[in-house]
Formats: structure tokens, sequence, C-alpha cells
């Protein structure tokens, strides 16, 4: 049988053991802030049909429009043609709230698709001051460096991309509404795909996210606004699922991990055309597992032509233009984070200090108790 002595020092042992343990999990809170919006520091650059793209918890802003003035009859259309294109690349700090100016892209422009590999940005296709392009432009956030890779084979813009595997998928855009090519960064090499089965479906201005390996491409500037189409990149095919609630246009979508916030869909955006029945809201929710939609609480600042991010579960939207009720818009630049519905956050690093502390103190209390006891 162990002294009273040793039994002290197991005791202290073992308490210190489960306190460094804490260290290395995250302890869910609680209580959890869920479904609602906050305001973030706005980025030192207000534009409109940008890129934003998140890598290694840091969000970039990268390209759009400044231009203002009188809307085109489209509300979710490219702002005013192509012009007052900027070259802006702003790198935001989720942790401090602050906005640092990097290196500019190449080449300025609108409304091109914005992908993430292997920690690079990918900027391609979108419309410069000269027209569609298929430019693709590759920004490096470890070494603030672009470099360029093979352009896409056939220019366009209004599009989104979407990583699945080790490959970047371009689905539509405007020109070319149904076109799907393929990007292999590996070989830097470009493949064509089986394009959608709906002519009108990707005229432009649609949201896109990637769900168990597959493509939805939602809503979009056509005779379908609420239009659900699904891609299968492994058989090469395509479906269709529960349209959404309420049609979108000139918005963006953003899938959550089910790390922190059950697995969903968040299709954020204005109404692409009211119909009959549908309600005036931003967040639009989807389960593709169900394949049902709910919404979420509508946003502070209603816009067109944003950009998305999730970093840790959460949602940023960033950039876009508003527009008032006589057809006037201007360049924004909102950043609001939304907390997703059922998410329960991660426990502060700073609360293990404390437990720490605690589980130090029990233990000294307890040596005390049986020394005294063995005395």
């Amino acid at each position: 049988m162990l002294s009273n002595t040793k039994k002290a020092k197991a005791t202290i042992t073992l308490l210190l053991a489960l306190s460094l343990i804490l260290l290395t999990f995250h302890v869910p809170l609680v209580v959890a802030t869920e479904d609602s919006w906050a305001s973030k520091a706005p980025m030192q650059v207000a534009r409109s049909a940008l890129g934003v793209a998140a890598v290694n918890g840091k969000i970039y802003a990268i390209g759009g429009s400044n231009q203002s003035g009188q809307a085109p009859s489209m509300p979710g259309s490219t702002v005013l043609g192509i012009k007052h294109n900027v070259d802006t690349n702003e790198e935001y700090d989720s942790t401090t709230n602050t906005w640092t100016f990097k290196k500019p892209m190449p080449t300025p422009r609108i409304d091109f698709a914005i992908a993430v590999y292997q920690n690079k940005i990918y900027c391609i296709g979108g419309y410069t001051e000269n027209g569609s392009t298929g430019l693709n432009e590759v920004y490096d956030p470890a070494t603030d460096t672009w470099e360029t890779k093979t352009s896409m084979p056939t220019a366009r813009g209004w599009l989104k991309a979407n990583v699945v595997g080790d490959k970047i998928y371009l689905i539509g855009g405007y020109p070319n509404r149904t076109l799907n090519e393929v990007y292999d960064p590996a070989t830097d090499t470009w493949t064509t795909k089986t394009p959608s089965p709906k002519p009108t479906a990707f005229t432009g201005g649609y949201a896109s996210a990637v769900f168990d390996n597959k493509i939805y491409i939602i809503g979009g500037l056509s005779q379908d606004h609420n239009l659900n189409q699904i891609y299968d990149t492994e058989t090469d095919s395509w479906s269709y699922g529960t349209p959404p609630p309420s049609s979108v246009d000139g918005g963006a979508a953003a899938a959550t991990t089910g790390e922190l916030a059950p697995k969903r869909i968040y299709v954020l955006g204005e109404l692409g055309a009211l119909k009959q029945g549908e309600e005036r809201t931003f967040v639009r929710v989807y389960d593709p597992q169900t394949d049902n939609w709910t919404f979420g609480v509508d946003v502070p600042t209603k816009r067109y032509n944003f950009g998305v991010a999730v970093i840790n579960d959460t949602i940023y939207a960033i950039g876009g233009h508003t527009c008032d009720f006589i057809g006037l818009f201007a360049p924004s630049a909102a950043n609001e984070q939304y907390t997703p519905i059922g998410y329960i956050p991660e426990f502060p690093s700073w609360a293990i200090l404390p437990l720490l502390f605690v589980a130090s103190f029990a233990a000294i209390i307890c040596k005390q108790r049986l020394m005294r006891k063995s005395g």
C-alpha cells in the first residue's frame, strides 16, 4: 500500500497532468451566440465585384471596382460595365480586427473566380477594362508574391471557382453560360467536363459552394433565379436539388465544415427576382443531406456583388455595392461576420490559465490535508 506522502504526490501529478491535457483540446462553451451578425473593421478601400478568400486564418480581399453612380437595370449585374477596376489586395486579421495592404494583383479586374489550393489564391477570368479575360494569376500569401499560370481556355467573367480534391472547377459565367472547365494546378493544364444541362442557368451572379465533393450552383441572373443545380465531380454528372425559398442574384455562398457548426451551405444575397410568396431575406440555409432549406437572420448591410470567406466556421461577407431606391449605387467597404445556426465557439485560450491555477490550488489543498492525516 502506498504511503500518504506517495498518495499526495500521485494526486498532484494526476491533477497537473489533467491540466496539461486541457491545453491540447478545444473545450466547447455551454452558451453559443448563433444565427447572428457582427460588424467588423471595414476594408480600407471600398469596392464591389471583388474576390475574397481565406488562407491560414487570414482573409484576402482582392481586386474589384470602386465605381459608383447609376445602377444597372439588373441589381446584381456587373457594376456599370468594367470601369474603375482596382488592383488592391488587402489582408484581414480576424484576431486583431485589422486590415493590411499587400502586394497588388498584377491585372486589375472584376467579377473573376477565386479559389484557394495548397494555401495559394488563384484569381481566374473576369473582366479587365478591355473586356473579358481568361487570365490565371496566383497569389502566395506566405511570400506576398504573384505569378502567372496558364490562362483559362475560354475567356469569361462573372463566374465562381470551386476546389474539389486536387482540381479547380470553373462553371458557367458570361458569355459562355454552361461551360465546365477544370484546372489542374499540379500540371498547370486545363480540361473540359460535362456542361450544365440548363442552357440559361449560369449567365452570372450565381452562388456556389462545395459539399461532400459535389458542387452546388444556386440562383443567378437568368430566368431561373432560384435554380439549384448539383455537379458530381466523381461521376461527371448533373442533378437538381430543391430550389431555395427565395431567389438569389449577385450573391455568394459558403459551406461550414461540421467542426464548430453543423455542415450546411449558406447562400447570401439579395433577391434575384421578387416572386409571389418569397421572403425578403439575405440568408438562406441549405442542408444537402436532407435537401431542405431554412432562413437565417437578416444581414445589417444589404448589398450585391460581395465576397465571402470562412474562418473557424464563421462566415465573413465583405465589400460589394449598395443600391438605393432611385437606382444609385456605391461601393461598400463593409465587413460583417455571421455566426451560423448551431455554432459552438472554441474555448478561449486565455481561460486555460485559470483552469491551471485552480487545478494547482486544489492539488496543494489535497496535499496539505493528506499531510495532516499522516501527522
